[in-house]
């Protein structure tokens, strides 16, 4: 590495530290500002879900001419529950809509962490409400305020009937698929006559309160947002850090309530219209994430002779089951739900997912553990790096061994204003000696982007969700071997030993490449100087990790770990199998062969470095020579 790379470095960990230091502050500063809001907001929230006994007391006499005036009336329907052995999804009479969601293969932590058997609850109707509103001619009718009749029911379908004594029907048929997707249709039978000829849609509304269901909420808030996907194929998502209200720009073919691992996602053939969007942060320690909010208009034949077809998908948000959705699909186009699993900005996603998955997918149907399987993507990502990495390491080698031709030329223009000239001279003479000081950047372009993939990949790696390793019983969150009562800013409440053994080796590594990096440049003076400071820049570096790093997932902190350990690893085999006297023996070989040429320049982004260098001494030389005439000098 030369100073340019390690440069480079502290940039990207100062980014990386900066925005963590900020999202930091802000989640606590929402959650100061507006714990008052919010705690007022949960208590009208719990109003609002309490039987309608409460909130009809002194509610005006309802019409009994009105439509479905008996279905206001509690029934003595039982709910209808759907399963297939993944997923339990309960009916409620109440609405004729979803009241709860169960996934029988998931457990929360809390659960996990108990040795409980409780399936994990995804959803229900403690926290969300979905309400359908249709306006007629005399009325609106917002199928929250009816019970309806549940017809046909199965294992796996129903139809939930809201029926009139006048003919009119208003039917909701639900099946249930052999996985995670719940298939709807809304219909009317004997309504057209209600209906204006301009009503084309009807209304939804959707809330959820999404709990907490993972071990660390800072974490688990960071990969939670409310997202949808537009009708020109584009997903957008609402900000994870505190509240943010947004109308979307075009119609929307899906919404997802999303949480870290798990997503409740409403589905529409046609397009989604008119949609706004709400999402909500509650404070750490409430059991809560956040409340999502979203409205719609959907489209409707009040003629009852087209229904309307929607979907929703109650499941994991696993890349390749999410990808198998399109199957499913009841829309002509793909659903795309994998845009649930965040891969990273665009080049960091190609890698994730174009190599990332593929080799994580052939790992893991090994049914190898997952602490073998990070272990292996990174014996695999260092083989694949070893060419470049050593070519890397012996470029270094070789401007280590030419130090002493480089102090000559320092000697040769010890002027500050000859700093152009004898870097050009420099320049040269790692070209004759076959020595290039860009080699060392190689390796780190090269390993950059694989770190930040891994840096996105492996939070949204379900796999990893409550898989244990040694102290760690859960990969996917932090690992608090040593922990205390009270919250400490920056730090939390724990101390991760993976982030901290994370650290420790990036400390190693560091200390390594300077140490590297200083017999390079003991022959220039300003370099060192340059140095001095860099070197407390690189060693500040693993302690601004720490507090990054200490709150996140030991999965991550594992991986970072073992990528480091194995870096150093290689740098001290490489350290150890070069004789630098061979090595210069080999260079001035090729300096004798080259001898017939002694104007041999640099090539490739040397060889503009150095005609760069050349203009700007030309420039230089030039306006000096118009300094002297100024003053009278020859």
């Amino acid at each position: 590495m030369d100073k340019n790379t390690i440069t480079g470095l502290v940039l990207i960990a100062a980014v990386l530290f900066g925005y963590s230091f900020w999202a930091n502050r802000n989640a606590e500063q929402y959650a100061t500002e507006e714990n008052v809001e919010q705690t007022q907001t949960a208590k009208k929230t719990e109003v609002a879900k309490t039987d309608n006994k409460a909130t009809t007391v002194n509610a005006e006499p309802a019409d009994s001419t009105a439509l479905f005036f008996a279905a206001k009336k509690q029934n003595t329907q039982e709910a209808v529950i759907l399963h297939n052995g993944k997923v339990e999804a309960i009916i409620n009479p109440k609405g004729g809509q979803v009241a709860r969601v169960n996934l029988n293969e998931f457990k929360s932590y809390k659960v996990y962490h108990e040795g409980g058997n409780a399936p994990l609850n995804l959803y229900n109707e403690r926290d969300a409400r979905l309400n359908f509103t249709f306006e007629t001619k005399e009325e609106n009718i917002s199928t929250d305020d009816f019970y309806f009749t549940a017809e046909n029911p199965t294992d796996s379908s129903v139809t939930m009937v809201l029926a009139d004594p006048s003919g009119a029907r208003l039917c909701f048929d639900y099946k249930l698929s052999k996985d995670y997707m719940l298939n709807m249709t809304v219909r009317t039978e004997g309504m057209k006559h209600l209906f204006s000829p301009k009503t084309k849609t009807f209304s939804i509304d959707w809330q959820d309160r999404v709990r907490q269901h993972e071990k660390g909420f800072y974490f688990e808030n960071m990969y939670s947002t409310l997202t949808y996907k537009g009708a020109d194929g584009d997903t957008e998502k609402l900000k994870e850090q505190g509240d943010e209200s947004e109308n979307a720009e075009q119609d929307v073919r899906w919404i997802a309530f999303k949480n870290q691992y798990f997503s409740s996602c409403l589905i529409a053939k046609t397009p989604l219209t008119g949609c706004q969007f709400t999402s909500t942060q509650f404070e750490e320690g409430s059991g809560y994430l956040k409340a999502y909010s979203a409205q719609a208009e959907a489209a409707f034949d009040a003629t009852g002779t087209q229904p309307t077809e929607l979907q929703f998908y109650f499941g994991p948000n696993n890349f390749r089951l999410l990808q198998s959705m399109d199957k499913q699909s009841v829309t002509h186009d793909d659903l795309d739900l994998q845009d649930l699993v965040y891969l990273g900005w665009p080049i960091v996603r190609w890698i994730n997912r174009f190599f990332t998955l593929y080799v994580f997918d052939f790992l893991t149907a090994a049914n190898l553990p997952m602490w073998l399987v990070l272990l292996l993507i990174t014996l695999l990502l260092r083989v694949l790096v070893y060419v470049p990495t050593r070519k890397s390491f012996l470029s270094s080698a070789k401007m280590r061994v030419l130090r002493p031709k480089v102090e000559e030329i320092n000697k040769k223009y010890p002027n500050q204003e000859d700093a152009m000239k004898r870097q050009q001279e420099m320049m040269t003479l790692y070209s004759q000696y076959g020595a290039s000081p860009m080699g060392g950047c190689l390796p780190m372009l090269i390993q950059m982007p694989i770190w930040i993939a891994m840096f996105n990949f492996v939070p949204n790696a379900i796999e990893l969700r409550q898989q244990s390793f040694l102290w760690a019983d859960d990969l996917s969150a932090y690992d608090d071997l040593i922990s205390w009562g009270t919250e400490i800013w920056g730090l939390g409440n724990h101390l991760s030993l993976f982030c901290i053994l994370f650290c420790a080796t990036n400390l190693l590594y560091s200390y390594m490449s300077m140490r590297q990096q200083k017999d390079m440049m003991a022959g220039n003076p300003e370099q060192m100087q340059q140095m001095k400071v860099m070197q407390w820049m690189m060693y500040l570096m693993p302690l601004m990790f720490f507090f990054m790093f200490n709150k996140y997932s030991a999965g991550l902190n594992y991986y970072y770990f073992i990528s480091l350990l194995f870096s150093a690893l290689t740098m001290w085999y490489l350290r150890k199998t070069t004789d630098d006297e061979k090595l210069l023996a080999k260079l001035e070989e090729y300096y004798k062969k080259q001898r017939n040429n002694p104007n041999k320049k640099a090539g490739g982004l040397a060889a503009r470095l150095q005609a760069l260098q050349e203009q700007q001494q030309a420039l230089l030389d030039e306006q000096r020579a118009r300094n002297r005439a100024a003053r009278g000098e020859k």
